[in-house]
């Protein structure tokens, strides 16, 4: 997976509480300015993290359900997930640095 992948309510459970893998999912909406300024980034941290991270996006708007669930209040935010938990997370825009930091620590 060189690349992010949608997941939704449906397949939350299953795309990343049931990982092997480490995960990172990337909260965000289409009308969302930073979150458009994140995404290029996750997409280079899921080529960079290919086979060690799985990285899943999931749209607030349409997934309220899940975002409710982890208190997404603020976005982007990414969340880290290893063994089903929330290990880490991540409020707005930040820089490629320091999102890889933030993975390294937990992989």
């Amino acid at each position: 997976m060189s690349k992010p992948v949608d997941t939704s309510d449906d397949t939350f459970v299953s795309d990343v509480l049931e990982s092997d893998t480490p995960v990172l999912v990337d909260f965000w909406a289409p009308w969302c300015g930073p979150c458009k300024m994140v995404a290029p980034v996750v997409e280079e941290l899921a080529e960079d993290y290919d086979g060690k991270v799985k990285f899943y996006k999931l749209n607030t708007d349409d997934n309220p359900n899940t975002a409710g669930q982890y208190g997404i209040r603020s976005i982007p935010t990414l969340l880290l997930f290893k063994s089903g938990n929330t290990v880490g997370q991540i409020i707005g825009f930040k820089p490629k640095q320091a999102l890889a930091k933030e993975i390294d620590n937990i992989i």
